[in-house]
Order: structure tokens, then sequence, then C-alpha cells
């Protein structure tokens, strides 16, 4: 996960990679929920070269890999790059990174970009989205999965939904609690965003969590079938 701007204290993935790993390996928000529906979105991806932006430890990629794609993963966190190389292994490129700067590759070179659960931390989205642009080939396409702002408005009790504004919320991981800042943005500025990038808005979902959820736990089914938690958006160069 790509790091916004953050206070002291804030946004400290390397203090507690594993515990984080481990928890989004599996807890159904992300095992059952998120990465099934960014795989969906991003579709066929044999043969495909396809960039992990904000990669974390690398579970997104894994299921890239399987699913015949050439992946290279990016992040700030070294703690998590370290976890997605153990995991990846020597075939997976991880390049440390962030997504507020320049990418260090050139223009054209992968066919998909994925942003999973990553541009919520960056305060202005246009010099991402215009790397974005430039790092597909023609006709590539960007995938991204983010908070959907209606959950995090009422997570931050903001009182204006049409403002661009930063939050902060507390993970308890490995017994820890870090304080987490995000950025609110309402879906009008999300897609103005890519279109003033040059890219074109393909699909904008809100889908249903796996039903295997029902059954493992039903309080997080009960959430995500009736409230709308993450947004995922695709987009083509």
């Amino acid at each position: 996960m790509l790091l916004g701007v953050p206070g002291p204290d804030e946004n400290d993935y390397d203090a507690f990679a594993a515990a984080y790993s481990g928890d989004d390996e599996h807890n159904v928000w992300n095992a059952l929920y998120e990465r099934p529906a960014s795989l969906a979105m991003v579709g066929d991806v044999v043969g495909r070269r396809v960039l992990d932006a904000g990669c974390g430890a690398g579970a997104h990629a894994a299921a890239l890999v399987e699913r015949g794609a050439v992946v290279t993963g990016l992040d700030s966190s070294r703690g998590l790059l370290a976890l997605a190389g153990e995991r990846l292994g020597p075939s997976v490129r991880l390049v440390p990174g962030d997504l507020r700067e320049p990418l260090p590759f050139e223009a054209s070179s992968f066919d998909v970009v994925l942003a999973a659960l990553v541009l919520h931390h960056i305060p202005d989205w246009g010099p991402t989205l215009a790397e974005f642009h430039r790092v597909p080939t023609p006709g590539g396409r960007l995938v991204v999965s983010t908070h959907h702002p209606f959950m995090d408005h009422a997570l931050a009790g903001g009182r204006d939904y049409f403002a661009t504004y930063d939050f902060t919320d507390e993970w308890r991981r490995g017994g820890r609690t870090m304080r987490m800042r995000f950025w609110h943005r309402p879906l009008s500025a999300m897609t103005r965003a890519l279109r003033e990038a040059g890219l074109v808005v393909e699909t904008i979902e809100e889908p249903q969590p796996d039903p295997a959820v029902r059954d493992l736990d039903p309080r997080a089914w009960e959430s995500l079938t009736t409230s709308p938690r993450f947004l995922f958006l695709s987009a083509t160069r």
C-alpha cells in the first residue's frame, strides 16, 4: 500500500507489515470482497504485463501470476515489499516507489495497471493518474479499487460530501493501534480526475461480496450487502 502524506506515526505500514499482511490475506473484506472484485475487473491477463501499483505483501500479484500475467509490483513500504518478495520469488519484479512521484518505468511498459485500495491515501490524484496514463500501452487499462465516498464520508463524520478532505482512522493490528490517514473525495471528483488525465472511464462497479461470506461472517455479510464500502472503476488510455 502506498502512503499518503503522513504525520507522526501515521500510515506506517513498515511498523506493522507482518500483522497487516496476515489480516489482509484472510479477512473477508479483502479476501472475499475487494480482491475478487478487482481481479474480475482486470479480466484475462494471460501473457499481459501488469503493474500492481501499491502491491503491499503481494496478494493481488500472486493471484495475477496464477492467472498467467507478467507482474511488476511497486510499493513505498519496504517491509511489505520484503514480504512480497518472500511470497512471490524472483519471477516478479518488485520496485520501491511512491505513487505521488514519477514512476520508474518507461512509457507504454504495461498492458494493465491495478491500483487496489491505494488512491484513498493520496491527496492529489492528478500527478498519479498522469503516470497511470503514461505507463500503459495505448488502449491499456487502469483498474482501481478505493474507499466508496459514502463509506469514508460516514466514517469521517464529514459535513460536506462534495469536498475533498483528509481524515484519520485507527486500526488495531498485531497488538498495536495505528493511525491511518485517508482522503475523501466525491465520485464526481474521481471521474473528473480520470478524464483530466486523459483516461476514458469504462466501468464503475459496486459489487456484492462472495456468497461464502454469509456463513463465514454474518455481520460482515450484513454490512457489505446493505452499505457501500469500496468502489471499483476501470478506465482505458
